[in-house]
C-alpha cells in the first residue's frame, strides 16, 4: 500500500502538471505519513542529498557552459567543422553533427548544444536550401552528444545517485568513444538522407583555410582538455576542475575572442543560478523519494520481475533499455538519473555489467528522451528556433533515431566500447 501511495502520488502530480521536484517531494511526504515515519526525515534526506561537496562542480559546469554558449565559441567551432566536412554532400548537416560533438565536449549540455548551434546552423541551412525538418532533426539528435561526451554534469548526478563509489573521471573517459560512435552513426544517417534529397555540398576552402579555422577554434577546444585533463591527471578534483573551467572560459570568451560583453555575462550568471536552483531542489526531493524506494525494496522487486521474464542478461538489458527509453519520453533527465540509478544499478550489477558502462548506457537512453515528445526539451528548442511544428519534424526523424539506437545497442552489448579507454588511461 505504501509503494502504491508513493508511486501514485508521483504519477498523479506529473499528470496534473506539477513540477517534477514538487511531485517527488510530496510523494515522499505522503509515504512518510502513511508509514508513521517522522516527516522531518524527508527534509533531513533532502538536505543530506544536497549537502555533498562534489555537487559544487555542477554550478561551475553549468556556468562554464553558459559562458561558452554566449561567448562565441560555438560560432568558431561551426566555422572549423564547415572547413573540414562542408565539401561533402549535405555538408552543412555533417557540419552540424561534428559541431555538436565538439561543442558537447565543452558545454556538457544537450539543451545548450541545441540552442547555441541551432541558432547558428538552422538559419544557415535554410539559406542553403535545406528543408527545415532535416535541419531540426540533425540539430536535436546530434545534441545528445552533450550528455555523453565529457564533461557532463549528468555524470556527476549518476555518480551521486550510485552512492558516490563510481569514478567520475572514469565516466568522463567512458563517454568519449560512445559519443564519437553515436556521432558517426548520425553522420552516416545525415549523409544518406542528404543524398536522397539531393542537398548540395559546400566548396572546399583549401587546406590553408582549414588550418586557420582550426587555429581559431583551438582556444575553445582546449576548454574540454583543461577540464578533463585536470581530473584524469589528478591535478584537480572534479570540483576544482569545473572552477578552473569557468576561469578558462572567461579568459577565452572575454580576452582571446573578446566576444563576451557585460550583458552576455550577466545573462550567463542569471541563467546559471536558475538552472542550479532547479537541479539542487530536484536532487534533494529525489533523494527523499529514493529513500522510500529503498525502504519498499523496489530494486529487488524489479530484479525479480525481470528474472521472471528471462534470466538471459541480453534480454534483461534489452528490457532495461526499453524501460529507460519509455520513461525518458515523459520525465526530466536529471530526475530519471536520480530515480532510476538506485533501481536499475543493482539489477545490472547482478548480471555482471560494469557500473561505468551502465552509466553511459543510461546517459544515451535518457539523452534520446530529450529529443522525443511530449517533454523533449531539445526537440522543443530546435522547433522553436526553426519556427516549425513538431509534427512535421517527427514524420522524418526516424533515420536519426535509428542511428542513435544503433550506437546505444553497441554500447550496451559490447563493453569494450565504453570501458577500453578508461582501462587504458587509468590502468584498470
Amino acid at each position: 500500500m505504501g509503494l502504491a501511495i508513493l508511486l501514485g502520488c508521483f504519477i498523479l502530480g506529473m499528470l496534473i502538471g506539477m513540477p517534477i521536484a514538487f511531485a517527488l517531494g510530496l510523494a515522499a511526504l505522503l509515504a512518510a505519513f502513511h508509514e508513521g515515519v517522522p516527516q522531518i526525515i524527508v527534509f533531513q534526506r533532502m538536505i543530506a542529498g544536497m549537502n555533498v561537496f562534489s555537487l559544487l562542480a555542477i554550478p561551475f559546469f553549468i556556468f562554464a557552459g553558459e559562458l561558452m554558449m554566449r561567448g562565441g565559441i560555438a560560432l568558431r567551432l561551426v566555422q572549423f567543422a564547415q572547413a573540414v566536412v562542408g565539401r561533402m554532400r549535405g555538408g552543412l548537416g555533417l557540419v552540424n553533427v561534428l559541431s555538436s560533438m565538439l561543442f558537447g565536449g565543452i558545454s556538457g549540455s544537450a539543451v545548450a548544444d541545441t540552442s547555441a548551434l541551432g541558432s547558428v546552423l538552422i538559419p544557415m541551412m535554410r539559406a542553403r536550401g535545406y528543408d527545415d525538418d532535416f535541419s531540426v532533426n540533425v540539430t536535436v539528435t546530434s545534441s545528445i552528444a552533450g550528455v555523453v561526451v565529457p564533461p557532463s554534469h549528468n555524470m556527476i548526478l549518476y555518480s551521486l545517485a550510485a552512492g558516490g563509489g563510481i569514478s567520475i573521471s572514469g565516466l568522463f573517459l567512458a563517454g568519449v568513444v560512445p559519443g564519437a560512435l553515436m556521432c558517426l552513426c548520425l553522420g552516416i544517417a545525415t549523409y544518406a538522407v542528404a543524398v536522397r534529397r539531393g542537398y548540395p555540398s559546400e566548396a572546399f576552402p583549401g587546406w590553408r583555410a582549414v588550418a586557420m579555422a582550426g587555429l581559431v577554434a583551438i582556444p575553445g577546444l582546449l576548454t574540454a582538455v583543461v577540464i578533463i585533463g585536470g581530473v584524469i591527471s589528478g591535478i584537480f578534483t572534479v570540483t576544482e576542475s569545473a572552477a578552473v573551467g569557468v576561469i578558462y572560459a572567461l579568459l577565452v570568451t572575454g580576452v582571446v575572442y573578446r566576444s563576451l560583453g557585460l550583458r552576455a555575462f550577466w545573462e550567463s550568471v542569471v541563467q546559471s543560478i536558475r538552472t542550479t536552483a532547479m537541479v539542487m531542489i530536484l536532487i534533494g526531493t529525489a533523494t527523499s523519494f529514493a529513500y522510500f524506494l529503498a525502504l519498499y525494496e523496489v530494486p529487488a522487486l524489479i530484479l525479480d520481475a525481470l528474472l521472471g521474464v528471462s534470466d538471459n542478461p541480453l534480454v534483461i538489458l534489452l528490457l532495461i533499455n526499453l524501460s529507460l527509453l519509455v520513461l525518458g519520453t515523459f520525465m526530466d533527465m536529471g530526475a530519471l538519473i536520480l530515480i532510476c540509478t538506485p533501481i536499475f544499478l543493482p539489477v545490472v550489477r547482478e548480471i555482471g555489467m560494469d557500473p561505468v558502462q551502465f552509466g553511459i548506457v543510461l546517459m544515451m537512453n535518457l539523452g534520446l528522451g530529450l529529443t522525443t515528445p511530449p517533454v523533449g526539451a531539445c526537440l522543443f528548442v530546435g522547433c522553436s528556433i526553426a519556427k516549425v511544428r513538431i509534427e512535421s519534424v517527427l514524420r522524418t526523424i526516424w533515420p536519426f533515431y535509428l542511428a542513435v539506437l544503433v550506437a546505444l545497442a553497441l554500447t550496451t552489448y559490447l563493453p569494450a566500447v565504453s570501458l577500453t579507454l578508461p582501462g587504458l588511461l587509468q590502468g584498470g
